[in-house]
């Protein structure tokens, strides 16, 4: 189905009564639906003025506690509450409670739970290996790279600031061939200069801003063709 045009007539009638009266009104005066009477306001700048954004028909919820859409649904002095004296029931039936976890629930009892030791990949497609079970700490802190595993068992804690790195060409996946000499410790500065693409090919870093500028080129001129359509 073809889209319907703005003709003159309906711009200049939209520009009269947008500032001061509500979009779904506007919109059943002009026979369109809301959102593209909304997209088209935004096109044209079109603004609400501050009387309307104060007044009750704005839909925003007023300063103060006297405004009449507050007030009607705001505890009145004296009025008790509906559960007063109630205990808690949340949880409490006993369809509920057979499937709760009890007091002191060990974490080996839950069916997705893999012991320390259990190896997977990241979705970087790293080695990692579960290190605890603490329940303090998210779950993703509980697994830890097998490559930062290796070094620190030689040299210590991973100085802050720094990661640990698969030297060119020696990165894998295998435990086995995950060694002391494939690994080397790198300022995250460094690291993010390495990254870089200007770092590594002067002609890659210049396809890379070129890429930018055609994407940002073609997202401008499919929003203006879609605003002139709405």
């Amino acid at each position: 189905m073809s889209r319907r045009l703005w003709t003159d007539d309906e711009i200049e009638n939209l520009k009269r009564q947008y500032p001061d009266r509500e979009t779904a009104v506007i919109a059943r005066s002009l026979g369109r639906p809301i959102r593209p009477v909304y997209q088209k306001a935004a096109s044209l700048g079109l603004k609400k003025s501050a009387e309307f954004l104060a007044s009750i028909h704005s839909g925003r919820i007023q300063r103060g506690r006297t405004d009449a859409r507050m007030m009607a649904t705001q505890f009145k002095k004296g009025q008790e509450a509906w559960n007063k004296g109630a205990k808690g029931v949340c949880g409490t039936h006993e369809n509920c409670r057979r499937t709760q976890f009890k007091k002191g629930h060990p974490p080996e009892s839950k069916a997705n739970y893999v012991p320390i030791g259990t190896e997977r990949l990241s979705k970087d497609g790293y080695l990692e290996r579960k290190v605890t079970d603490d329940p303090n700490l998210v779950p993703a802190r509980r697994w830890v790279g097998v490559h930062r595993l290796v070094w620190e068992a030689a040299n210590g804690p991973v100085p802050r600031g720094h990661v640990v790195c698969f030297l060119p060409g020696r990165r894998s996946s295998d435990a086995t061939h995950i060694t002391l000499d494939a690994l080397e410790l790198v300022s995250r500065a460094d690291l993010a200069r390495r990254n870089h693409p200007s770092s590594r090919d002067s002609e890659l870093a210049k396809l890379v801003q070129l890429k930018g500028a055609i994407t940002r080129q073609y997202n401008r001129i499919a929003r203006e063709a879609k605003e002139k359509q709405s």
